[in-house]
């Protein structure tokens, strides 16, 4: 039976990605090679529609069950503290290249213009949901912090850490970080993000699929190469189980 999943495990340079480690073969991996900048605009450019909007559903189209994807906690003793208290200390740091570095509390988030947004979360692993997002644009956010003309990606640094010591992390370009459907999302079914789906806040970029959408978000860099991040692919599953930079669906 070809699933989801088979799909884009055997789709080559069609839609590549996923919320668990797949292995890949050396000619599949010397095939996408490195997450240079000619790499992601190839990616980008075998793409098309990428200022479309994700379809948005009505209400009475939500999913029952909506799975957690990826990790289900972050396994560190900050994190832990921080949900002791509710995420009532926790700050999302922004930084990189930005005249203004932000210090941003969850309770400044909420309180910023809002957009809320139901859609469907395609997952590698084979599964889809709908559910009801909220929160601030990413792009206010960015804008607040004022990105430097040499930024050319934004990176998502998460508390979640893989095989007990690998910081979890992805990254997007300017083109979806200022989409309008990108947001930085708090809540989910009307209800506060809950632990397992990415608290106190996790990234929607609802073209993308689900494992681009960054959960247990702690800090935002703005950088200009990604070259020097962990594996210089622009991702935890991009360094490490060959996953495509741009996961566009």
């Amino acid at each position: 039976m070809i699933t989801r999943r088979s799909l884009l495990i055997t789709g080559g340079a069609g839609l590549l990605a996923g919320c668990d480690a797949i292995g890949r073969s050396p000619a599949t991996q010397a095939i996408l090679g490195s997450a240079d900048d000619t790499h992601k605009f190839l990616q980008r450019s075998l793409r098309v529609g990428r200022t479309a909007l994700a379809r948005e559903f009505r209400p009475d189209q939500m999913s029952p069950r909506f799975r957690v994807n990826g990790s289900a906690t972050a396994n560190t003793p900050e994190y832990a503290a921080h949900a002791a208290t509710n995420f009532s200390d926790w700050r999302l740091s922004v930084t990189g290249l930005v005249a203004r570095p932000l210090s941003i509390s969850l309770a400044q988030l909420q309180s910023m213009p809002q957009r809320a947004q139901i859609t469907r979360h395609d997952c590698v692993e084979g599964w889809s949901a709908i559910g009801k997002w909220q929160g601030p644009h990413l792009s206010r956010i960015l804008d607040l912090a004022g990105l430097r003309d040499t930024a050319k990606y934004i990176v998502f640094h998460c508390a979640d850490r893989m095989g007990g010591n690998t910081p979890y992390y992805e990254s997007i370009d300017l083109v979806d970080a200022y989409h309008p459907q990108t947001i930085l999302a708090w809540a989910m079914n009307d209800k506060r993000l809950s632990i397992g789906h990415g608290a106190p806040i996790r990234l929607r970029v609802e073209r993308q699929l689900g494992y681009k959408h960054a959960k247990f978000v702690m800090g935002i860099e703005a950088v200009d190469s990604l070259a020097d991040i962990a594996g210089g692919k622009g991702g935890y599953w991009e360094d490490h189980s060959g996953y495509e930079w741009y996961g566009g669906i």
